[in-house]
């Protein structure tokens, strides 16, 4: 699949991609072609991971469907079967169908019956269908399984992962015994290979020693799956003071598997040596190996880990970035000054789309740094992420007096629930589009019931005036 690209944040283009409010109210002002192209363009060549433009500009637009659906059936809809080049298109369809747009509903129908990323479109179904509309669709879904051994094994794990079971279970019973024969067999089927594998667990047994966890731990690496987090939960329950000195030497010298979960339930338990072995982990060990390290210090919640952390905050690596992690989840007031640094030098590094970001801009939020206002701004701004703009814009309301007058009132329009939640609460009302826009999320019958109890804190008889 393509990797997206992102146009710059002052276009409309942008705007939209990001998911920002201020990209449907400059949709809504802009030459509509010019808008609908925009809009069409971050549906239908947008990976699916950041949530769609808000659905309704395609009402407000009065947009119609034709390029999603030409989208959808083009012959590229064969040779390509990654669910990313569809998704979003069938995820916007999916809105537009709660909203009762029947040209919306008519086209998932089409696609679950004969598009490759049938079973994304047959989960929209699942939430906004009636039953007569889902029995429809049996025959041509189960005509995708050939009716041999093969086939019905591929019924039974489709059957069995369905994201939304309501459409296999009415199939179930329908009145046609073909359908509800092969549907209840290839349930009955996923039930036994769940029985199957509760019966013949791979993982730890009662009785395992601390060296068997290791083993199983190294086992994992072997396959490419780490399983040391796990493994150190097993540790707890079978490992005894008697097994300290050997966890120790597993944390210094052990085997990479051995060695990741021996440090994570070192860390968990708070143990005296705990950060010495992390540090020591951190300045000598190998990548997953300083990865563990870092991780499992993250997860330590003891005072003389964020002791540390303020002396670890000025490393220039993994240990110092998570310090900084460290002390925005759990510093105090005295810390807001290494807090904004790392805020400051994450962004100068890696952008405003670094991971690191996510627990910095929480961080700073919690601590009140309003002299971190002009940062969280430019991350807002910035951020190709829509969840990290949502934090910005938590952390924004907590830091700058201007966020109600300023960036709150986009954020109504934002395509995040929980940015859209954040702005009902602080939006300043003076300006007309604020109480429009609040009267509007408490009429959609699409929204979310955050958003919709937020705007009701603002209307109730001891709110402010709206």
């Amino acid at each position: 699949m393509f990797d997206p690209v992102i146009a710059p944040s002052g276009t409309l283009l942008g705007l939209l991609q990001r998911g920002r409010g201020d990209g449907t109210l400059h949709a809504l002002t802009a030459p509509r072609p010019e808008a609908l192209a925009a809009l069409n363009h971050c549906v239908l060549h947008d990976p699916a991971p950041p949530p769609p433009p808000p659905p309704r500009l395609y009402l407000d637009l009065n947009g119609e469907l034709d390029a999603i659906e030409a989208h959808l059936f083009d012959p590229e809809d064969v040779l390509d079967a990654d669910e990313s080049r569809t998704g979003l298109a069938l995820a916007v369809l999916g809105h537009l169908a709660s909203y009762g747009r029947l040209d919306a509903l008519q086209l998932l129908r089409r696609y679950a019956a004969h598009g490759v990323n049938w079973a994304w479109a047959l989960d929209e179904l699942a939430l906004r269908d009636d039953d007569a509309g889902l029995r429809a669709l049996a025959a041509p879904v189960l005509a995708r399984f050939p009716r041999d051994p093969e086939g019905e094994a591929e019924l039974a794990v489709a059957v069995r992962d369905a994201f939304e079971p309501r459409p296999w279970r009415l199939w179930a019973d329908d009145p046609r015994e073909s359908i509800a024969t092969r549907v209840r067999a290839a349930q009955e089927t996923g039930c036994f290979d769940r029985w199957q594998r509760q019966l013949n667990p791979t993982g730890p047994r009662p009785g395992w020693s601390v060296r068997a966890v290791f083993d199983w731990a190294d086992q994992g690496i072997g396959r490419g799956t780490p399983l040391h987090v796990p493994a150190a939960r097993c540790l707890l329950a079978v490992a005894g003071p008697e097994d300290r000195p050997e966890i120790l030497e597993a944390a210094r010298f052990g085997t990479e598997g051995a060695r990741c979960t021996a440090l994570h339930y070192l860390a968990d338990g708070n143990d005296p040596d705990a950060l010495a072995l992390i540090e020591a982990a951190v300045a000598a060990g190998s990548g997953p190996v300083v990865e563990a390290a870092v991780a499992a210090y993250e997860r330590m919640r003891s005072l003389a880990a964020v002791d540390r952390a303020r002396g670890w905050v000025h490393r220039p690596d993994a240990l110092g970035a998570a310090a900084g992690r460290v002390l925005a989840c759990r510093g105090a007031a005295q810390d807001r000054d290494l807090v904004l640094a790392a805020l400051r030098e994450a962004v100068r590094g890696e952008g405003p789309d670094a991971p690191t970001l996510w627990t910095l801009v929480d961080g700073t939020g919690r601590l009140g740094i309003a002299c971190a206002a002009p940062v969280l701004r430019h991350v807002y701004r910035e951020t190709a992420s829509s969840h990290l703009r949502g934090r910005a814009a938590r952390a924004l309301a907590a830091t700058d007096p201007s966020f109600a007058a300023g960036f709150a009132i986009e954020c109504l329009w934002d395509c995040e629930e929980t940015t859209r939640e954040v702005a009902a609460r602080h939006a300043e009302t003076g300006d007309n589009r604020v109480v429009e826009r609040l009267r509007r999320l408490a009429a959609d019958p699409a929204e979310e019931d955050e958003v919709q109890t937020a705007v009701r804190s603002r209307f109730g008889p001891d709110a402010p005036a709206v």
